[in-house]
Parts: structure tokens; C-alpha cells; sequence
């Protein structure tokens, strides 16, 4: 079983950054995988923020574009994400998925969120 850890969350104000990890276990990193961060609002759906290939093409939700970066360490099998100039409506848990390419449809593991709030 895949397993992934996030952290890094925390109250920050308006304006301000903060970086997120997002620890996997060795059978995710271990093979060709998509990892991801999304994000959930209050009475919101859950949405993508941003994602990364194992090779390390990247994509962004437009609402973050220029203001948050997604990284990977393959050798320390975690993700980041790095955020900067937050907003109130960056609020919300931020959780970390991986889709991890098998014989068949890809296996998804999620982590159980940190929660991230910005103080206007």
C-alpha cells in the first residue's frame, strides 16, 4: 500500500508564503507517477492546483499561476509545493495526490490534507 504524509501548513497573512511537502512511500516514487496538489474550500469542491509528471513537466491552475511553484525530489520520494503571494482565497486543505502508472488503470493515493489559511 502507497502512502502519502503532507506538511507545511499553517495561518499565514495576506502576501505571504509558505511551502508544502508532501512525503511518499517508496512503491509510488518508485514508478512512473503523476503527483499533484489539490485543494478544497469550505463548501467548495475539491479542485487541481497543480501537477507534476515524473519527469518533471509541469501544469497550473490558472488561479496560481506566477504565485505557486510544484517540485519533486524523486531521491526523498517528495513533492512540494511552493507558495507566494497568498490570498484569502488560497484558504482551504490542500491535499496531495499521486497517480501511479500499473498494468491497468493508474493506482490513486491521496494524503489527508493540511490546512492552509491566510489572515487578510
Amino acid at each position: 500500500q502507497g502512502q502519502l504524509v503532507e506538511s507545511g501548513g499553517g495561518l499565514v497573512q495576506a502576501g505571504g508564503s509558505l511551502r508544502l511537502s508532501c512525503a511518499g512511500s517508496r512503491n509510488i516514487f518508485s514508478r512512473f507517477n503523476v503527483m499533484a496538489w489539490y485543494r478544497q474550500a469550505p463548501g467548495k469542491q475539491r479542485e487541481l492546483v497543480a501537477v507534476i509528471a515524473t519527469g518533471g513537466s509541469t501544469n497550473y491552475a490558472d488561479s496560481v499561476k506566477g504565485r505557486f511553484t510544484i517540485s519533486r525530489d524523486n531521491a526523498k520520494n517528495t513533492v512540494y509545493l511552493q507558495m507566494t503571494s497568498l490570498q484569502p482565497e488560497d484558504t482551504a486543505v490542500y491535499f496531495c495526490r499521486a497517480d501511479v502508472s500499473v498494468l491497468g488503470p493508474p493506482q490513486v493515493y491521496w494524503g489527508q490534507g493540511t490546512q492552509v489559511t491566510v489572515s487578510s
